[in-house]
Order: C-alpha cells, then sequence, then structure tokens
C-alpha cells in the first residue's frame, strides 16, 4: 500500500516525458526539492492540469514510485498572474529557478529557503513595485530582486560573504579601493588586496546595495539610488561567487 505524502510547493521546472507525461521540479515546504512525475497530465481530461503548472504555487500530494515520486494531486493556491503576464518577470523567474536548481541538490527541507522563494515569488507578482530614484528602468527593477535573491539563498547556505570587515586583516572596511574576492568569501580591504592573484575592484556603492540585500531591508532597497553601471558591477561578482561556490562544491563531491 502507498502511503501518501502532502505538502505546499512551488513548481520551478517541467519536462516533457513519454507521450502524456510531465516531470516537475518541485521545492516543497516539508520535504525541500523533489522531482515528481505527472502521470498523462498532458491530456485533456487530467484532473491535475489545473493546479500543476510552472511557477504555481499549490497543494501537492503525492506517492514515492520505484523510480520516480508520482503526482496523485495538486490544488491551486497561487497563480502568480501578474507574474505570468510579463516577459520580463518570467525571465527572472527562470533564472531564479535555475539557481535554486543548481544549488540546491538533495532532498532536504529548509523553512528559511521556502519563506525567502514565497518572499520573492510575492514580490514578483507586485505589480505596485517601484523603486524610487532607481535609473535602470524596469528591468533593471526585476534584476535587483533577482540579486536579493541570489544573496540571501547563498547566505542560508553558509556562503554569506564579509561586507563590514577585511576577511583578511579583520580590520572595518573603508571606503576607498575596495575589491570583492570569491576565494576570500568578500569584501577585501585596498592594503590586503594587492596580495590577491584575483579579486574584482568595487565601489562602494556596491557594498551599500549588498549590505541592504543582506540585512532584508526592503523599504531601504527600494530607495536606493542604483546605475546601470552598479547594476552591471553587482551582476558580475554575483555570476562569479556563483560559479567559485558551485565550482568549489563540484570539487569536494569529486
Amino acid at each position: 500500500m502507498f502511503i501518501h505524502y502532502r505538502s505546499q510547493g512551488f513548481i520551478l521546472g517541467k519536462e516533457e516525458r513519454a507521450e502524456a507525461n510531465q516531470l516537475f521540479t518541485v521545492f516543497t515546504k516539508d520535504f525541500g526539492k523533489l522531482e515528481i512525475l505527472g502521470k498523462a497530465i498532458r491530456k485533456i481530461s487530467s484532473k491535475l492540469k489545473s493546479g500543476a503548472e510552472i511557477f504555481y504555487l499549490s497543494e501537492i500530494e503525492f506517492i514515492q514510485g520505484k523510480i520516480y515520486k508520482t503526482l496523485t494531486d495538486a490544488i491551486l493556491i497561487e497563480k502568480f498572474q501578474n507574474l505570468r503576464k510579463s516577459l520580463n518577470k518570467l525571465n527572472i523567474a527562470y533564472k531564479i529557478s535555475e539557481t535554486l536548481d543548481d544549488f540546491i541538490k538533495g532532498q532536504e527541507p529548509d523553512e528559511k529557503i521556502w519563506q525567502l522563494l514565497k518572499e520573492i515569488f510575492y514580490k514578483l507578482d507586485d505589480n505596485k513595485l517601484e523603486i524610487e530614484n532607481c535609473c535602470v528602468g524596469t528591468v533593471g527593477k526585476l534584476k535587483i530582486i533577482y540579486h536579493y535573491f541570489f544573496w540571501n539563498l547563498i547566505s542560508i547556505l553558509g556562503y554569506k560573504p564579509e561586507i563590514y570587515v577585511c576577511p583578511l586583516c579583520q580590520k572595518k572596511l573603508k571606503p576607498e579601493n575596495l575589491h570583492f574576492s570569491e576565494k576570500e568569501g568578500g569584501i577585501v580591504c585596498q592594503n590586503c588586496s594587492k596580495s590577491l592573484k584575483s579579486a574584482t575592484q568595487i565601489e562602494p556603492e556596491i557594498v551599500k546595495i549588498l549590505r541592504v540585500i543582506l540585512s532584508k531591508n526592503w523599504k531601504i532597497l527600494l530607495k536606493l539610488n542604483i546605475e546601470n553601471k552598479h547594476l552591471k558591477s553587482l551582476n558580475a561578482i554575483s555570476k562569479n561567487y556563483s560559479l567559485y561556490i558551485l565550482g568549489k562544491n563540484k570539487q569536494l563531491i569529486n
């Protein structure tokens, strides 16, 4: 006799399987990231279709099969209709999904990640979202939401960067000639950066943005004057830090 499991979950990916099946990637509140097979779900007669679509928040039920967990019920909780109407928002949602998939490999529940996902999807769905004094336009605003997700996710996973004191000399950082070092795990001061083979020079404004993001002070983040050059710099260090962490994890596994 099969045991039926239930949990709320964000459907973050799907793949076509066989003639009418779909394999869903779901981050659940109670079980973490799962792959769940929706059998015959692409058929018009399927009762699961209404609650199983990418970027839905649903109450799902599944059983453990020989190879895959099998979806037995899916009740829609939130469709995020505003998100679905915007190509730019969908692009950010896909990027969030890909990032989560890169960093979360095993099946393990995490309440902090669950709450972060809920927060970020409701923010993306909010049509009233405005970032005052922001010079980067609508797409740039949405990228700030992505960075809010990325830096808080890696912090939850144990890779929170040091942004108040130099990780090498432990002295308080001064707003002059600062560098971000992936290897040292944070922002390195002017003197210590001279001994590093690889580090990215960043402006004091980037430090400020990171501090606000990691303090999760959304109201202040909305009021920051974020220029295109700041966003480009933030994109670069986010990408480099992500690649470094993923590469380091791969070495540990091998």
